[in-house]
């Protein structure tokens, strides 16, 4: 699939005032400096469509940015930031998990994981929560250019092994780093997949 069009659509407060229609949606989420819009902005072929910071918590909404007239790529707020007010910090968490369970247009979850780092307990309950839930999610290690190639992979392993502690079978992960777009095609292939996926049971129906 060609990125042809990316376009900012709106920043939504409550799922209430997020985009109507069918459209598939796929979000996007992380912990703190994680390098949530910097990766998007590698997926969609752009400097600026997602805002970047090096201030914590940039993300507060729901950001809509629409692909090709064809599906929702959505910026969610994070988790983890310990520089925030907890009153802040429920508030985003109660929109995030809100738009989790209860937006039927999402079809994938992309939860990132900065590579530089072992196993955080912030991720794995949260991941673990995503299984409770059934929630479809895949895992997208971030930054992986800031490790050598060994290091990187004792990183994921030891971050599978801890997965493993809780989980029988463990979901489609990505490497990505902006130098040399890494994982990039593959994260918009699986996203196609999908798409096609649903338009044939959808003519099927």
């Amino acid at each position: 699939m060609e990125i042809r069009e990316a376009k900012f659509v709106i920043s939504s407060s409550a799922i209430s005032s997020c985009p109507t229609g069918k459209l598939p949606e796929y979000a996007f989420i992380g912990r703190s400096n994680v390098g949530k819009s910097t990766l998007i902005n590698m997926l969609v072929n752009s400097r600026s469509l997602a805002k970047t910071s090096s201030k914590p918590g940039k993300t507060r909404l729901i950001n809509h940015f629409l692909i090709n007239r064809e599906w929702f790529l959505v910026d969610l707020p994070g988790y983890g930031y310990a520089g925030v007010p907890k009153s802040e910090r429920l508030k985003w968490e109660k929109l995030v998990r809100e738009y989790i369970l209860n937006r039927e247009n999402l079809q994938c979850l992309f939860v990132l994981i900065d590579s530089r780092h072992p196993p955080m307990v912030s991720d794995i309950e949260f991941i673990n929560w995503l299984g409770k839930n059934q929630v479809p999610f895949a895992i997208v290690f971030t930054k992986a250019d800031k490790l050598k190639e060994t290091e990187l992979r004792e990183n994921i392993n030891l971050f599978s092994g801890k997965m493993l502690e809780s989980w029988e079978q463990l979901p489609t992960f990505f490497i990505t780093s902006v130098k040399g777009q890494r994982g990039r095609a593959e994260i918009i292939e699986s996203i196609e997949k999908v798409n096609l996926k649903r338009m044939n049971y959808q003519a099927g129906e």
